[in-house]
């Protein structure tokens, strides 16, 4: 079995340990030219943003060929999947790939505008439970897409509607980096994207390939970096428990 993932946070690594020891970061493997993969049965795991797929990983997808009988996908959220499985799906048969098997594992949310880590942490989604219960699907090799409800299409349809009504290039001016800077470079080691720099011993970010997954901004050791939108709790921040920085950085940094 061969498992790709994404991870910003760890929640996706996590996942990903549980089902091979072993499992290889799509950051790390994704400037590779026409990447072929085969084995008898190949999964990636990663979080939703907006519901969909990191673009990371649907260029993963774009790009890559994958010789297996058995496709499956697994995708973190925290508070509403809103039909993910069902976005995800379309996100492959764009480029040809048909998975056998796509489910949600719902884990801490760490979208910093609209949650609060520290609340976060305190709720058991019994994350064991949901990743067995997937593995065992996966083991038994059982074809499922998680069917989107009526509701989760609504809350999709919602989100697009609220996020066209937002400033151009929100997204990409997602953070700001603070005098509080100490220019120790671990945002440089944790963006999956390449996106910082140190300059004159201070963090430089360049947003064009960024991918809102907030690695930078969980992990800045001197809350240096912070939102440019309101927050539920600035003080707060998460890394996966199991999850240690330095397998972030493993998986993260672009200049290994």
């Amino acid at each position: 079995m061969m498992l790709f993932y994404f991870t910003a946070t760890g929640n996706s690594l996590y996942v990903a340990r549980q089902i091979d020891k072993m499992p290889i970061s799509i950051p790390q493997i994704i400037d590779n030219q026409e990447p072929v993969f085969e084995d008898e049965a190949i999964g990636i795991v990663c979080p939703i943003f907006g519901h969909e797929v990191p673009p990371m990983v649907e260029d993963f997808m774009r790009k890559s060929t994958f010789k297996t009988d058995y496709l499956y996908i697994l995708l973190t959220y925290g508070n509403r999947h809103g039909g993910a499985a069902e976005l995800a799906e379309q996100t492959a048969a764009r480029y040809g790939l048909k998975p056998a098997y796509i489910n949600t594992i719902r884990m801490v949310d760490n979208y910093l505008p609209a949650f609060d880590m520290d609340e976060q942490k305190k709720i058991d989604k019994k994350e064991d439970e949901q990743i067995a219960a997937a593995l065992s699907d996966i083991n038994s090799r059982i074809h499922f897409i998680q069917p989107a409800m009526p509701e989760d299409r609504q809350a999709h349809q919602m989100y697009l509607e609220r996020t066209a009504k937002l400033p151009p290039d929100t997204f990409k001016n997602l953070y700001r980096i603070t005098d509080r800077c100490a220019g120790c470079g671990l945002c440089v080691s944790v963006c999956p994207a390449g996106c910082f720099r140190i300059e004159n011993g201070k963090a430089v970010q360049d947003p064009e390939h960024c991918q809102t997954c907030m690695a930078c901004i969980h992990h800045c050791p001197h809350k240096a970096i912070q939102l440019n939108i309101p927050e539920m709790n600035p003080n707060a921040r998460y890394r996966n428990e199991h999850i240690a920085l330095s397998d972030i950085i493993a998986a993260n940094n672009r200049e290994q």
